[in-house]
């Protein structure tokens, strides 16, 4: 074993290193010209968490020894010359709702404490086998049932751009991880908004994918016919690199993507009702580079989508306390008021009523699929507000659900309507601008196209 003066002086060089500023596609190719060795970047980031002030407030635990093993079969691969593809070696982090076969897996939740899953969730399972390496797991929203971030029973990471505010939920330690450089990519999930809001609060992109196009296995579930699995990161590129990985399927063809002649439709109804100076401006600033690039873009009245919203709370709730109420009631105390409150709002809704708003979205999302038909993308801002101050939300139970409301109300038009949907940073710290359309693959090509154009 070499001294242990060398070893520190080693560690400190690899600490000295920029390698939290890099996307993952940049780290996987200069992992492949042997520039990076997996194992040190491995524990680059291990320390970066360790050493970093908010590194207990965004992961709930790290994976060291899985990182470093995992760290060590990238690095034998990319000497051999037998790399499984470019995220090999890269590493990743994993909202505290994937399960893991060797880390507890707890929600969020005092409910599920010490909940120690037997094996890997789907996702992570691919993603192992695509050669990514596990950092560990971050804090996230109580039962992911919360688009703003706090979580005054585990943790809640502040914003980026704002200390004392929330970083967005429920993906909240996600999107942190990536923002303080504790992570090249996060992996969240997205039911109403929980990739997206945290994403564009954060200043980085966000990718929900298609319902159903990544295996939801091992995910602790909150509305099986909304929840869907998306990255959080800093590029386009490296949204699809891993959306690739996780579903084991070749990653999109980016190349040569351009604004020009993109035909691109702004969603009028409901998503700029009550916005906010600070996401207005960052959207028309937006916009108005998307249009000097090449893009063609129309004005789009929906009139359902009015009705659709008022279809949601027929729908999530109910799918939640359904799906948890037995957890909850056992030990309802265990519980942030405000989810509990939220999750029994579920109970009051009639199964009659639940079967007619399920058949009435079907319609209005047939209705929507002919109205997008000849667009490219949908677009709109992310989130109407900006991130609140985290101890109002915790005094006011009225501002909470306020503001909880009006932070998922743009994103749940996209979960409603299905498909696939997208937020990039704009010009304005913690305000995003997000594109819709049906198919991810596709949805990613225009993606990238916008994100040169807003650069």
């Amino acid at each position: 074993m070499r001294p242990l003066a060398a070893r520190l002086a080693q560690k400190g060089a690899i600490m000295r290193r920029n390698w939290g500023n890099l996307s993952a596609v940049d780290l996987g190719a200069e992992i492949a010209r042997g520039k990076i060795n997996p194992v040190e970047l491995a524990e680059y980031f291990l320390d970066a968490i360790a050493s970093h002030p908010l590194g207990g407030q965004i992961y709930v635990r790290t994976t060291e020894g899985r990182a470093r093993g995992e760290a060590m079969a990238a690095a034998a691969r990319a000497k051999s010359g037998h790399r499984r593809g470019a995220l090999d070696g890269v590493p990743l982090s994993w909202k505290d709702n994937f399960d893991t076969w060797d880390a507890a897996t707890e929600a969020g939740s005092a409910l599920l404490r010490h909940r120690q899953p037997k094996a890997d969730a789907d996702v992570l399972r691919q993603a192992t086998l695509a050669g990514a390496v596990c950092l560990g797991k971050t804090h996230m929203s109580e039962l992911a049932f919360s688009g703003l971030g706090l979580n005054p029973i585990t943790a809640t990471p502040p914003c980026i751009n704002d200390a004392q505010a929330v970083a967005g939920g429920s993906s909240s330690g996600a999107a942190t991880s990536v923002a303080n450089g504790l992570a090249p990519v996060a992996i969240g999930t997205d039911t109403g908004g929980s990739v997206r809001v945290p994403a564009a609060w954060n200043d980085l992109v966000g990718f929900k994918a298609d319902h159903g196009s990544l295996p939801m296995g091992g995910v602790v579930p909150l509305c099986a016919r909304f929840d869907s699995i998306g990255p959080l990161a800093r590029t386009v590129a490296d949204c699809a690199l891993v959306w690739g990985a996780l579903a084991g399927a070749a990653v999109p063809d980016l190349a040569g993507a351009s604004m020009a002649g993109a035909r691109l439709a702004v969603l009028e109804d409901v998503a700029f009702d009550d916005i906010r100076a600070a996401p207005a401006k960052g959207f028309d600033d937006a916009l108005g580079r998307l249009a000097r690039a090449g893009a063609q873009v129309t004005r789009l009245r929906f009139a359902p989508m009015a009705q659709a919203m008022d279809l949601a709370g027929l729908l999530f709730t109910p799918e939640a306390y359904a799906q948890w109420r037995s957890t909850i009631e056992a030990a309802p105390e265990k519980m942030f008021p405000p989810i509990l409150a939220r999750f029994r709002a579920g109970g009051d809704i009639g199964a009659a009523d639940y079967i007619a708003a399920w058949a009435a979205l079907e319609r209005i999302r047939a209705q929507w699929r002919g109205a997008v038909a000849g667009f490219d993308a949908v677009l709109l801002p992310t989130s109407p507000i900006v991130p609140p101050n985290a101890q109002r939300l915790l005094d006011d139970p009225a501002f909470f659900a306020a503001e909880n409301l009006l932070a998922l109300r743009n994103t749940r038009i996209g979960n409603l309507m299905g498909g696939a949907a997208i937020t990039l940073p704009t010009a304005q710290p913690s305000v995003g601008i997000s594109l819709m359309a049906q198919d991810g693959g596709y949805l990613l090509r225009i993606a990238q196209a916008a994100e040169r154009a807003l650069q």
